[in-house]
């Protein structure tokens, strides 16, 4: 299993604007998600290629070998995912992710990955990453986690989402404050929704535990994450734990 996060809000350069286009309307939207999948290895290349061909509403519209042809196939494909490894030769996939998010602003990144470093997840998460998966996942779960990523949730491999929350936790026994902070910037209603972002509730969950709709709950993701000026759910959740906004217990 894939650990999701939740709806995750996009990169703020998908459009003008602070905050990015909406998630894909998965239902309404005929057109198949298209996945570009970069990777050193042509094999794996090929092997992804061939199960994610079995997937009806995921077409996979090119490959690379490397960041810098990623890059360059990106700008020409436009792709709605970048199903994409960590470390390759010429350029990694980390140091890649803010080029692609400059030539396709909407595609989200997915990093697929043997690299188990809490290091790279944290460097990822700030690159801009929506999804960080490790390769011993089934080919099922692949699929599985791209029609995520499209629906704007993040997507993490269980084991990574375990060393970030312990890592959150972390930074909170290192400090003497463990009560509630107010950010300057946010509402008490804003913070409310952050905390319950960090625990990992989705928008429905976070609008029944308010007894809001959840288009207000969408809003408000949306204001933290421009008053911030952040990126994603997921880097709202490591901004609050840096700064001590709120606890995880």
């Amino acid at each position: 299993m894939v650990e999701s996060f939740g709806p995750a809000m996009p990169r703020p350069d998908a459009h003008p604007g602070p905050v990015g286009e909406e998630p894909r309307d998965r239902e309404s939207c005929e057109e198949p998600i298209r996945v570009l999948v970069v990777d050193d290895h042509a094999l794996f290349r090929r092997g992804l290629e061939i199960v994610l061909a079995q997937e009806e509403d995921i077409q996979v519209i090119g490959e690379a070998g490397d960041g810098a042809e990623a890059v360059e196939k990106a700008a020409d494909l436009l792709p709605d995912i970048v199903l994409m490894d960590v470390r390759m030769p010429k350029r990694g996939g980390i140091e890649a992710c803010t080029s692609l998010k400059e030539v396709a602003p909407s595609a989200r990144i997915i990093m697929l990955t043997i690299s188990d470093e809490e290091a790279d997840l944290y460097e990822a998460i700030k690159a801009g990453a929506t999804g960080y998966l490790l390769k011993e996942i089934s080919t099922d779960e692949v699929a599985t986690a791209i029609r995520a990523v499209a629906d704007g949730q993040s997507q993490i491999s269980p084991s990574m989402a375990a060393k970030l929350l312990t890592e959150f936790k972390s930074m909170i026994q290192r400090t003497d404050e463990s009560k509630l902070v107010p950010a300057p910037k946010l509402t008490d209603r804003e913070l409310e929704v952050l905390k319950l972002v960090a625990t990992g509730m989705n928008n429905r969950d976070i609008a029944k535990e308010l007894f809001i709709s959840e288009n207000t709950v969408k809003n408000h993701v949306r204001n933290i994450l421009e008053k911030l000026q952040l990126h994603s759910r997921m880097e709202a959740v490591v901004y609050a734990m840096r700064e001590k906004i709120l606890e995880i217990r």
